[in-house]
């Protein structure tokens, strides 16, 4: 067995789950130098490179069907809006408050899934974490509210779209950075014009690249590779932790301390997540594996 296979799922996601909202607070920090659209393509593009040097995904691209297309095109024109919308909303919002609201349209998909009396309270805490963890500011930051839920929807998407090119080994990856570099494309008339102000200061270009590689290479490869054993539901159940990592993150980097609230609602999440109990996957046997892999040799129309 493979290293990258001796490795539970849930750790890939622990691992996405960090870098998830780690390089958005780092992104914050760049806010104060080159404009939230700009810097969102700038995550993008930099993450398109680093993808493109190591995967060099036109040499997919170019074996692939109408269908297939499709689906690589869809993704990387939700990844290109929902990274965008994401960066406009924690510009408005604390990063907890937008991390707790992107996690309401996954529930659904969680709940679609649910099986069995134990999972079911363990979606029911997920769920009331999140309530205590969301910190509502209709009033103050009506648009900043309404990007947040634009990107909780786009969230959605993603994962449905994600799971739809997750493939064992390599393959997954290999769509995923396709998908990175459709999203440059169709980002580039909105950040562009703001990312300009970096292309003189290399530090504030480098900043961004980085944020590329913690906010979108490291999350978005290692949820590839949580995806290809988890099945939907439970992958969207885990998503619950993503609020409960935001506001560590929002804490330790954004000195955006929670209150005791925010802390009910992280241990809450905490114990929803403990006591899931994911429902035996077909790609967990060596033969499942095989067959699974040679079902998921293209992508799904």
């Amino acid at each position: 067995m493979r290293m990258i296979d001796r490795v539970p799922p849930p750790a890939y996601f622990a691992v996405s789950a960090v870098f998830h909202y780690l390089g958005p607070a780092f992104a914050v920090l760049l806010f104060a130098h080159v404009p939230v659209p700009g810097v969102a393509w700038l995550r993008i593009a930099g993450a398109a490179l680093v993808f493109a040097i190591w995967c060099r995904p036109w040499r997919l691209m170019s074996g692939l069907d109408r269908p297939q297309l499709g689906v690589l095109v869809a993704l990387g024109a939700v990844l290109a809006a929902m990274n965008t919308v994401f960066y406009l909303a924690i510009a408005r919002l604390p990063l907890a408050t937008v991390g707790a609201i992107e996690f309401l349209g996954v529930i659904m998909l969680a709940a679609v899934g649910i099986r069995g009396r134990r999972n079911a309270v363990a979606l029911v805490l997920a769920v009331a974490g999140v309530v205590a963890l969301t910190d509502v500011r209709i009033v103050a930051e009506p648009l900043g509210i309404a990007l947040a839920f634009a990107n909780c929807a786009l969230f959605v998407l993603y994962v449905v779209l994600g799971h739809r090119i997750a493939g064992a080994g390599r393959q997954g990856v290999d769509r995923l950075a396709a998908a990175m570099l459709i999203a440059a494309v169709v980002a580039v008339p909105v950040g562009i014009g703001p990312a300009a102000a970096a292309f003189t200061h290399p530090g504030w270009l480098l900043a961004g690249i980085g944020v590329g590689i913690c906010s979108s290479v490291i999350p978005y490869v290692t949820d590839q590779l949580a995806m290809a054993r988890l099945p939907r539901a439970t992958f969207a159940l885990m998503l619950s932790i993503l609020p409960a990592t935001a506001t560590v993150i929002g804490m330790l980097v954004l000195a955006q301390l929670p209150t005791p609230q925010e802390l009910t609602g992280l241990a809450l999440v905490i114990a929803g997540v403990a006591i899931h109990q994911q429902e035996e996957n077909p790609c967990s046997t060596p033969g499942s594996a095989r067959r699974a892999s040679r079902s998921r040799g293209s992508v799904s129309a």
